[in-house]
């Protein structure tokens, strides 16, 4: 079983005044939608959140998943990242990283990234894709690479660990854009639900 890691402690700076993360998707906060998916494909989910107390907390608190305050989110995403890192199994052989705010992201995106990996164990890193090829998430990383999120720093993510091992990386398309759609402001959100009428 490899365990999944939301990233969901961002500050959502761009919607005013909006969390971005307790806004309904078909019916659900998209933050509680998103935890559910992750724990439909694996029993050990960690939902990385801002320090406590913050309302993102009470979303996913029925839920059997391990809710990780991260004290210095605030400072970058690297900082969740490796907080994740760091309170994982010791068992653990991978894991499968995903961002909160990607409303289109299921269950079985995130299991054909895991079966992909189950397939390529050779693959230190198997990533999820548009089906025009840009890189998105979830992202899966072996267990041989978790001491290099110990490195990161700031508000780039693992793009550093992603580029150093570009040559042991294989993608995953998965359909549309939903790797990468994340809606980031006001507006986005209003395009995205006139488009899909969610």
């Amino acid at each position: 079983m490899v365990p999944i890691l939301i990233l969901a402690a961002g500050q959502s700076s761009r919607m005013r005044g909006i969390d971005k993360l307790t806004l309904p998707v078909d019916g659900e906060p998209v933050l509680r939608q998103q935890t559910q998916a992750a724990r439909a494909v694996s029993q050990q989910v960690i939902v990385a959140l801002p320090a406590w107390p913050h309302p993102r907390h009470d979303l996913v608190s029925d839920l059997d998943v391990v809710r990780l305050p991260v004290a210095d989110a605030a400072m970058g995403m690297s900082y969740s990242l490796r907080a994740g890192i760091n309170v994982l199994p010791a068992s653990a052989t991978a894991v499968l990283i995903l961002l909160a705010d990607l409303p289109e992201l299921t269950s079985a995106d995130m299991r054909t990234v895991i079966e992909c990996h189950q397939n390529r164990p050779d693959a230190k890193i198997v990533q999820g894709i548009t089906t025009s090829g840009a890189p998105g998430h979830p992202i899966l990383f072996v267990s041989e690479l978790f001491q290099e999120f110990n490195q990161l720093a700031g508000d780039v993510g693992a793009k550093s660990v992603i580029a150093a091992h570009r040559s042991d990386r294989i993608s995953v398309a998965l359909p549309g854009n939903r790797a990468i759609l994340d809606l980031d402001t006001p507006e986005d959100w209003a395009d995205w639900r006139a488009r899909t009428g969610r």
